[in-house]
């Protein structure tokens, strides 16, 4: 029998990161990113609002919020110190995200004491190294662990025993599970199954029928917990990505241009300050007419300069365009995929960087220093006025 598996997940990670930083936002609601949410804190997802969420929807539910630019090295600064407690607490660390892993801690009883105890002394040893909330769920499978996780939110714990896995799932919406989606959900209450328990006992061929063989078996696996993937040390994220909700009046190519332009330069920057570089570039597009494409296009050599993946995503923009002009586009997204470390990539002659990549390391110190929005492409400035969120107060 494999675990106890921790699942830690970090409570509303950028937004956490700001309050943090500046006393000011402290209890007070607080939207990270304008254009489209990144990361909202509690007090402004008690409004409604919620990450993905477009920028003008989410101030309409919560007028008074403060919206702060995203400071994505911070962020990274941060998840490297919360990762550090995680690999003090166990060597079986499976990073999925930025801000949430799986950590195995069988096997460390007599050294360290039963899974909750460790789980107490990992929030611990987080609030106090690295000063953000963290919740944990704690359980005999991955993925109840991370359902654990879940329902404790946010900044708690709470731990599923053996004997008691059923009681607890069970009584949950399937929404809860892994792979249910809207429309899954929906197909499944129209049969009349609205909890785990109900999908547990349901006849696996009609789910099968309704679902597809694939979904069906693995709902239903997950319905009575079985789950035996275990954690795997030494992952690191394969791709990181980004995207902008547009609404449904039409855009201009040149608005676009900005929207991918921006898309661009916040993800270039996530890159270099993880030491990344990333080997494709992918968009994703959601038109008018609610079909959904993806376009990719492989370099060369892996890349974190923004000039070079932007003049590819601009490519792969100006391929769609006949049909943007056609339906209209409401989302674009952007994909950075099959990353590696910087240090994978072979120099070319002359060992010197290029003036891209000078000009990339100029703008990241600026960033950095003076915060995301300090300097920004003229195009971008097409998209929202300089005064349109609130200030803080003195």
């Amino acid at each position: 029998m494999q675990g106890p598996i921790l699942h830690a997940d970090l409570d509303a990670f950028y937004a956490s990161v700001e309050q943090r930083d500046d006393p000011r936002l402290r209890g007070r609601p607080v939207i990270v990113g304008g254009g489209v949410v990144l990361a909202a804190s509690y007090e402004a997802k008690a409004f409604g609002v919620r990450t993905a969420m477009g920028g003008s929807s989410a101030r309409r539910l919560c007028p008074g919020a403060i919206v702060v630019p995203p400071r994505m090295s911070a962020y990274a600064k941060a998840s490297a110190a919360v990762f550090e407690v995680f690999t003090d607490t166990t060597p079986l660390v499976e990073g999925i995200s930025i801000d949430e892993a799986f950590l195995d801690v069988g096997g460390l009883a007599r050294i360290a004491g039963t899974p909750a105890e460790i789980a107490v002394r990992l929030r611990g040893q987080v609030a106090e190294r690295v000063g953000l909330p963290i919740t944990v769920g704690v359980a005999r499978t991955k993925f109840l662990a991370k359902v654990a996780s879940a329902v404790a939110k946010p900044d708690g714990l709470l731990v599923v025993p053996h004997d008691g896995e059923r009681e607890f799932l069970h009584p949950l919406p399937v929404e809860r599970l892994w792979g249910v989606g809207a429309i899954t959900a929906g197909k499944l209450r129209a049969r009349g199954i609205s909890t785990v328990g109900e999908l547990a006992r349901a006849d696996p061929a009609a789910l099968d029928r309704l679902l597809g063989r694939a979904a069906g078996r693995h709902l239903h696996a997950l319905s009575v917990n079985q789950d035996p993937r275990r954690v795997r040390t030494g992952r690191r994220r394969r791709s990181m990505g980004a995207q902008r909700a547009l609404g449904t009046r039409p855009r201009s190519r040149i608005e676009l241009d900005a929207v991918l332009a921006g898309l661009v330069d916040r993800l270039t920057r996530r890159l270099r300050a993880a030491r990344r570089v990333s080997r494709t570039v992918v968009l994703r597009f959601r038109f008018g007419d609610f079909h959904r494409e993806t376009r990719s296009r492989t370099l060369v050599e892996a890349s974190s300069r923004t000039d070079l993946i932007l003049t590819v995503a601009r490519e792969l923009l100006a391929e769609q365009l006949p049909a943007i002009d056609q339906a209209g586009l409401t989302l674009l997204g952007v994909t950075l995929s099959n990353l590696d470390s910087e240090d994978a990539v072979q120099l070319a002659l002359p060992l010197q960087p290029s003036s891209g990549e000078g000009l990339d390391a100029v703008l990241d110190g600026i960033r950095d220093r003076f915060g995301s929005a300090a300097i920004t492409r003229g195009t971008l400035l097409r998209e929202q006025p300089v005064q349109s969120v609130p200030l803080l107060p003195d």
